[in-house]
């Protein structure tokens, strides 16, 4: 039986390897993009959610949540600006991942009173920054990472005697857009500094790390939080 897949952000970088190395002739996947919906509606989740129900056969056995933005939010920035970015990064990174994981838990709960195959596995890229922090312009988007990181860990604890199951990954700077121009400008050098492996991940790395926890990682890791930073932060 083909394993049923749902990934979001998958339309670039991170997501679009995450979503090319899950793709096989063992799995079925619906890979999320913006054109799909903005998830800073919080309406959103639930309707992608249940579309992508209905295209996978009314069973998703995945659920990958790797949808996010990073957008910088100056500490001096007007009262009002402030808190409206501060909400939109928690609501698309944070929340919008939330409610994915609230209809995936339930999903598979019910499955299980039905007697069906019972269990599924959640797979959550947060962020180096969910550790160690981020710039003085990131407040919010390493607030909404560590929230993640907690997450994973609650519905681990919380769900793992249903074989639901929940992992985290850590990335830090990887070979998308984003830092290709950072990389580009004057700060490449700082930035590479602060790496003892000498570069940034690549998006295929993070993609194969997604692929293990959602298809081959021992049932006894659930709850883990996996870092592939090149040592820039170690625990």
């Amino acid at each position: 039986m083909q394993t049923h897949i749902l990934i979001s952000g998958a339309s670039r970088g991170i997501g679009a390897a995450i979503a090319e190395a899950l793709v096989s002739d063992t799995t079925k996947v619906v890979a999320l993009s913006s054109v799909d919906g903005d998830l800073a509606d919080p309406a959103v989740p639930d309707r992608i959610w249940n579309r992508a129900l209905a295209h996978l056969d009314g069973r998703i056995d995945v659920l990958v949540n790797n949808a996010g933005v990073f957008e910088a939010n100056p500490v001096d920035a007007d009262d009002a600006e402030w808190l409206a970015n501060w909400n939109r990064t928690q609501q698309i990174n944070l929340t919008a991942s939330a409610l994915f994981c609230r209809r995936a838990v339930l999903h598979w709960q019910e499955r299980g009173e039905a007697k069906e195959k019972r269990g599924g596995r959640i797979v959550n890229i947060a962020s180096r920054a969910a550790h160690r922090g981020d710039s003085p312009a990131h407040w919010h988007y390493a607030a909404s990472k560590a929230g993640m990181v907690a997450m994973t860990k609650t519905i681990a604890r919380a769900y793992a005697k249903e074989n639901i199951l929940a992992y985290a990954i850590c990335p830090g700077f990887t070979m998308t857009g984003m830092a290709e121009e950072y990389l580009s400008s004057r700060g490449g050098d700082k930035l590479l500094a602060d790496i003892p492996l000498g570069r940034v991940a690549m998006p295929e790395e993070v993609a194969e790390m997604a692929r293990w926890c959602a298809l081959d990682a021992p049932a006894s890791m659930t709850g883990a939080v996996l870092d592939v930073n090149g040592a820039s932060y170690v625990r």
